[in-house]
C-alpha cells in the first residue's frame, strides 16, 4: 500500500498508558469508525509475542477500513505481520537501510526535527515526515520542539508529505494553519479522551479546516 495526502489527515500513534482497562484494539477500532485515517503501533514495552498479537489485531482493523497501518521501529514484526510499513526516528536505524530491508512497496516514515534531517530522510527514500513536537507534549518528554517556521520551511522544502505530532489537541491544532502540512499525528488527543469517537470526530473536522481538505 502506497500512501496518499488524504491519508495522513488524522493518524492515530498508540500508547497504552492512556487506555486503563480498555483493550488497545477496540479503542482504535472506534477511533477509525468515527475519522482516524492512519494507525501507527508504538509500544515500547510489551513483549514480543504480545506485542505481534496486538499487531495481529489491529492489523484485521486497518485492513477492514482500507487505511494504512505502520509499526514504529520495529521491522521485523512489521514484516511478519504484513503491515504496511514502518516509522523510524532519528535515532533508530538509518532511513536509507530500512528502505532496502522493506522493500520498495512497504510504507516508510520518518520523524524529523530539522530541514536538514527533513531533506536527508527524503532523499533515503521516506514516503512521509513526522515533524515535531509542534507543541509541549507529555507523551514523549524527551522530543525535541520544532517551531512553526522550521516547520513551514520543511514542508516548503521537501515534496513528500509532512505530519506534525506533539502536544496537538482540539485546543491548538487550528495553530499550524498555513504551515501546509497534509495531517496531524495525536495519542492523547484521542486515547486519553473519556469518549473517543467524539474526540476522533472533531479532531477530522478541525485537521480538514486546517489542511484545508488537503
Amino acid at each position: 500500500m502506497k500512501i496518499n495526502k488524504k491519508s495522513l489527515c488524522l493518524y492515530l500513534v498508540t500508547d497504552r498508558t492512556w487506555l486503563k482497562e480498555k483493550s488497545l484494539s477496540g479503542q482504535i477500532e472506534r477511533a477509525v469508525k468515527s475519522g482516524v485515517t492512519f494507525i501507527q503501533l508504538r509500544e515500547k514495552e510489551l513483549a514480543l509475542a504480545e506485542f505481534i498479537r496486538e499487531a495481529k489485531k489491529i492489523k484485521m482493523i486497518a485492513d477492514a477500513y482500507h487505511i494504512p497501518f505502520v509499526i514504529n521501529d520495529n521491522i521485523d514484526v512489521a514484516m511478519e505481520i504484513g503491515a504496511d510499513g514502518v516509522h523510524v526516528g532519528q535515532n533508530d536505524m538509518n532511513a536509507r537501510d530500512v528502505r532496502k530491508m522493506i522493500g520498495k512497496d512497504k510504507i516508510l516514515g520518518v520523524s524529523a526535527q530539522t530541514v536538514e534531517q527533513a531533506l536527508s530522510a527524503e532523499n533515503c527514500g521516506a514516503d512521509y515526515l513526522g515533524v515535531g513536537a509542534v507543541f509541549n507534549t507529555d507523551t514523549k518528554i524527551d522530543a525535541q520542539s520544532v517551531s512553526f517556521g522550521t516547520l513551514k520551511e520543511i514542508t516548503k522544502r521537501v515534496r513528500i508529505p509532512v505530519v506534525a505530532i506533539g502536544g496537538i489537541n482540539e485546543n491548538n491544532i487550528l495553530k499550524l494553519k498555513g504551515s501546509h502540512i497534509d495531517g496531524v499525528a495525536v495519542v492523547s488527543a484521542i486515547l486519553a479522551r473519556p469518549d473517543i469517537c467524539l474526540a476522533t470526530e472533531n479532531l477530522k473536522k478541525l485537521a480538514e479546516e486546517m489542511t484545508g481538505g488537503a
